[in-house]
């Protein structure tokens, strides 16, 4: 394969709203991410991951750094004063990452030469909903299936979405409206 790992990029996690945007991040390890507020209220980022541990104290507008997250792995994000806030950041050390669409579908691109494929792949899908979003589940699908240009579906199991009304109480939709 060409080139073991994807490049480090610059990304962000915007708070609008009292939510993150976007809830699920995916990107190679090495890359920074800025964490700014769109918010008129202060928010207090943080993680207890195994993967990057942070903590944003109370803050309005832009951290004065990014945050580097050079481990791989799963970063699930909070706000210590809007616990309802939450969101992850995917780290993976592989070429091949990829996000699916909305009809569940992602395409990723192999850089293989003939001679290199190896007769399984091995995909670590992750979902917030797995019941275990704390690592992803790994999924063998044959080279063959790649080589005839079969499409592979892999399904898996997740927990039922919770509901949330807006995230916003009262007061704060009542200050909107104004």
């Amino acid at each position: 394969m060409t080139g073991a790992k994807r490049p480090p990029v610059q990304a962000k996690v915007v708070q609008k709203d009292r939510m993150f945007h976007p809830h699920v991040l995916i990107l190679p390890t090495g890359s920074s991410v800025n964490f700014p507020n769109r918010d008129n209220t202060q928010h207090h980022v943080y993680s207890f991951s195994p993967a990057k541990p942070f903590n944003l104290e109370l803050y309005a507008g832009q951290p004065e750094a990014p945050v580097l997250f050079d481990q791989p792995g799963i970063v699930e994000l909070g706000c210590n004063i809007h616990d309802h806030m939450q969101a992850f950041i995917v780290l993976a050390d592989t070429r091949a990452i990829g996000q699916t669409d909305e009809q569940g579908e992602v395409t990723l691109a192999l850089d293989f030469g003939v001679a290199q494929i190896p007769s399984t792949l091995s995909l670590n899908i992750w979902h917030p909903r797995l019941p275990d979003n704390t690592r992803p589940v790994v999924r063998e699908i044959r080279s063959t299936a790649l080589t005839n240009a079969t499409i592979e579906t892999i399904n898996i199991e997740l927990v039922p979405e919770t509901r949330h009304e807006n995230p916003m109480d009262h007061l704060q939709k009542r200050f909107r409206e104004l």
